[in-house]
């Protein structure tokens, strides 16, 4: 009796631990139905139960990391709202600041392993980008556009908030018929076939998933437009040619701190003298490295720079910067649709890869809903030119002009059929 006691002991003090870590936020906290460490003076928002001392001494070690893999496991469950208790403890633990010892090497590890070299970045990208269409197609819209939407009203669906995103980008570079465009990390290719559809451009877009680009080669044969959009299955860094506008949108996220340079590097030679572009990107306002869990199970190689860290890519090349916008309450929304979905498919999801797939994908996204909502992650643009660009807006009105909507400005009518 005396051991057990001498154990239930220990347990309790090692849970204590991990809710001081936590910033002691107003969750519950039980371990294998035994011990409980509970908010002294707040109703608990929710209950986490972990399933054995193994668990909770990794916790102690690396909260993160293994917080990700027990809830993937099922050694860890989550009893209320997952979204509304990821929410609870990013802001209880950016309070408290806790990141321990053992955390910090496997974060700094996992920067050396995933770096984004050529051959590193097929490798990060295949292990995410290259899942079946077929899993993707289950949650995101009909184009298959897995990057933040723009809802220009709040009852507008994800398919025309998705179209919405793709002109909105198009009216801020200010795309004429007949120029041409160089898409860096185009994805399943919606992008530039809109950019080719609707305002005539012609367009090569580089991409290094195989699967992805597979896709958007039979949607461009589809849609009549393999005339004028290229997809070529190659590196960024391979981009070669002059362009009038450079556009890349949910890439700069997979360059790697250390790339930044090298990408104004190619951004400068693609562009003419006259020459303009548009990034889109997952951001920060204070840098630190992203989430040790994603990096190892979901995004290999990922960073989310700030601003300031971004500028590495437009100041050695003077670029003007025209615009910077946040769009952090979009991707919070947009996130919010794609986990819906993603719900409703479970069951299918499962039978492709098993379920603790599907517990890592929901943690995943109910974890980026969170960070956006919370302010952990931010969503920028940023609008760029050559000094000598003329084609520079006098005011911002072109990007809010109503006669794209009907009456009630909630349904977008330039829809690509």
């Amino acid at each position: 009796m005396t051991h057990g006691n001498g154990f239930s002991r220990l347990d309790r003090w090692l849970l204590q631990q991990i809710y001081r870590s936590a910033g002691r936020p107003p969750i519950r906290f039980t371990l294998a139905n035994s011990v409980e460490v509970s908010p002294p003076d707040a109703s608990p928002v929710a209950h986490i139960r972990i399933a054995d001392r193994s668990t909770l001494l990794r916790l102690l070690f690396d909260p993160e990391v293994a917080f990700g893999d027990g809830y993937c496991q099922g050694r860890i469950t989550v009893e209320g709202d997952i979204i509304g208790t990821l929410e609870t403890l990013y802001q209880s633990m950016s309070v408290a600041d806790h990141h321990s010892w053992y955390g910090k090497i496997v974060s700094n590890l996992l920067a050396v392993l995933q770096r984004n070299s050529l051959q590193g970045s097929r490798n990060n990208i295949h292990r995410h980008y290259d899942l079946k269409n077929d899993f993707y197609r289950l949650w995101l819209d009909p184009q298959l556009v897995y990057t933040c939407a723009y809802f220009p009203a709040s009852s507008v669906t994800l398919e025309e908030a998705q179209i919405a995103k793709m002109d909105y980008v198009c009216r801020k570079v200010q795309l004429h018929p007949r120029e041409r465009v160089v898409d860096a990390g185009c994805g399943w290719g919606a992008l530039a076939l809109y950019m080719a559809k609707q305002y005539g451009v012609t367009v090569r877009a580089f991409n290094i998933s195989h699967e992805q680009t597979l896709w958007a080669r039979w949607r461009a044969r589809q849609l009549g437009l393999s005339q004028r959009v290229e997809f070529v299955e190659d590196d960024y860094r391979n981009i070669s040619g002059k362009y009038d506008a450079f556009v890349s949108v949910g890439m700069l996220e997979h360059v790697g701190l250390e790339h930044y340079e090298e990408l104004g590097n190619i951004i400068h030679r693609s562009l003419d003298d006259t020459g303009r572009g548009l990034i889109h990107f997952i951001g920060r306002n204070k840098a630190r490295p992203f989430s040790s869990w994603t990096r190892k199970r979901i995004f290999p190689g990922a960073y989310a720079p700030t601003l300031r860290q971004a500028m590495n890519v437009f100041e050695p090349h003077e670029f003007s910067i025209l615009d910077v916008e946040n769009l952090r309450p979009h991707y919070a929304r947009t996130l919010e649709h794609w986990l819906s979905g993603f719900e409703k498919s479970t069951s299918k999801v499962e039978e492709m890869y098993g379920p603790d797939f599907v517990r890592a994908w929901r943690l995943y996204l109910a974890g980026a809903i969170a960070a956006f909502r919370t302010g952990d992650l931010q969503l920028f643009q940023i609008l760029f030119a050559r000094t000598a660009c003329r084609q520079i807006p006098w005011t911002r009105a072109h990007l809010y002009r109503q006669k794209q909507y009907d009456d009630e400005g909630t349904r977008w009518i330039r829809a690509m059929s």
